[in-house]
């Protein structure tokens, strides 16, 4: 994010700054963002520090109730300005976390009350969206889950964040925040991935047993491609949204910030194992394995569809459309100038100021949205790669769907659009408030790529 001087110095625009919220009923949940030491690497090696939400990386696992008030708590016990964003959940606007934008910072040794009604159940996540790259490198992030009033039947749940972090030698956390090559090309990748920060997780099943995974990628560049073996598995959701009809699938992408809920079958054998594995660049890493018991449980149907979340009706066809074109980084580089700051300066100067990226001309946040939109109005955004990278794009408060060759694709708030790839999304501006529209590579979104819409 923009410092506050920048961001305030092109924020005529922008309504007041909402002040530090505090409930008028107690808080349910409190968040203390704090210094915290973990065996985050295997025992051989030293404890890491981290930064970490109540002394857990990943977070506190939050389960809720859809329907419910939910109350938190951030305390700031860092040596820096921090928030929360509550990624993926339609709430007020002055509860989403963006410092300067919808509240003040959350300064050290301060603390802001979070207050506003669960109106979707689904799979969600929470992090800092202040100085969000090296917080969230660092380990600011959980799990928030919001239940569905009818939940389906499945013999267990297991929540799994994908993550990797960039480590030393010595198993601390690298402070190359500043890479320029990270910004400018595929953003802060780690040389260390895990599972509920762990290598591995391990356990049991019984053949034939159900399973939900909740499955949530926190990392901040990489995409992970998991595939699924000794499963029979159904995409039931993505990014907290049903599907209208579940989509058996043996492989998945996971781009930063998306999440997935699957309805597995174990169709392993007694004393074989079930897994999910990561198919990176030198291998394919077991991630998750599950030793496989007996007796043979009954094999099932296929799992119905889950409770629809109460979604606003799409009309693409007769909506305004606002272009967006992603430009810049390594190997395409910008053009001989672009807009910074509000005028329009030589490439040079956006590169001596760790600016990377354009959107639509513009490096960094523009002082005038780049949708404003009326309240309940439908608008289309073809969003043009001309980059060499995979950039994943993230919409604050409102979801949105892809506009297909033939219909519409599931609800998202956040899509990986490939290099020289155009995805067409379209939402209703059904939210009220500034919403960032920006790409979720924390790198890349620091070095230029963000914007914003306003729903009046």
């Amino acid at each position: 994010m923009p410092t506050r001087r920048a961001f305030i110095a092109g924020a005529a625009s922008l309504p007041a700054l909402a002040p530090a919220a505090r409930a008028s009923e107690p808080v349910s949940h409190v968040l203390r963002a704090a210094p915290a030491t973990v065996q985050l690497a295997p025992a051989d090696f030293p404890l890491t520090p981290l930064w970490a939400f109540n002394g857990t990386v990943p977070g506190e696992t939050l389960r809720l109730r859809q329907g419910d008030m939910f109350r938190a708590r951030l305390e700031n016990g860092l040596d820096q300005p921090t928030t929360i964003h509550w990624h993926g959940q339609r709430l007020p606007n002055a509860m989403d976390g963006v410092p300067y934008m919808t509240q003040a910072a959350v300064m050290p040794g301060d603390s802001f009350d979070y207050t506003f009604r669960l109106r979707d159940a689904g799979t969600f996540w929470y992090h800092p969206h202040a100085n969000s790259l090296e917080q969230i490198s660092r380990g600011l992030a959980g799990v928030m889950i919001v239940a569905e009033a009818a939940p389906p039947e499945v013999d267990a749940e297991e929540v799994l964040v994908f993550d990797d972090w960039r480590l030393t030698e010595d198993a601390q956390i690298h402070p190359s925040f500043n890479s320029r090559h990270d910004k400018s090309h595929g953003g802060r990748l780690g040389n260390y991935i895990t599972v509920n920060a762990r290598p591995e997780v391990t356990g049991q099943q019984v053949s034939g047993s159900r399973l939900r995974l909740r499955l949530v990628n926190t990392a901040t560049a990489r995409i992970f491609r998991l595939r699924l073996d000794g499963v029979r598995a159904w995409i039931v959701a993505l990014d907290a949204m049903p599907l209208d009809v579940p989509e058996e699938t043996r492989e998945l992408i996971l781009a930063p910030a998306q999440r997935a809920d699957l309805i597995v079958d174990v169709t392993a054998q007694p004393g074989e194992e079930a897994m999910i594995a990561s198919v990176e660049r030198d291998g394919t890493y077991a991630m998750v394995t599950w030793a496989v018991t007996g007796p043979v449980r009954t094999a099932r149907t296929a799992p119905s569809a889950l409770p629809p979340n109460d979604m606003p009706r799409l009309a693409p066809d007769d909506a305004r459309s606002q272009p967006l074109v992603l430009e810049g980084g390594a190997m395409r580089g910008l053009p001989e100038e672009a807009v910074w700051k509000g005028e329009r300066q030589a490439a040079r100067k956006l590169i001596e100021g760790g600016q990377f990226w354009l959107f639509n001309g513009v490096a960094g946040m523009p002082d005038t949205p780049l949708v404003e939109a009326s309240l309940g109005e439908t608008i289309r955004i073809p969003i043009t790669n001309r980059t060499a990278f995979p950039h994943a794009m993230h919409l604050h408060g409102m979801h949105f769907r892809e506009i297909l060759p033939v219909g519409l694709g599931p609800w998202r708030d956040t899509l990986l659009v490939g290099p020289d790839e155009t995805r067409e999304i379209a939402f209703v501006a059904d939210n009220p408030g500034n919403w960032m529209f920006h790409c979720h590579m924390a790198a890349h979104q620091m070095s230029g790529m963000m914007n914003w819409i306003r729903v009046i």
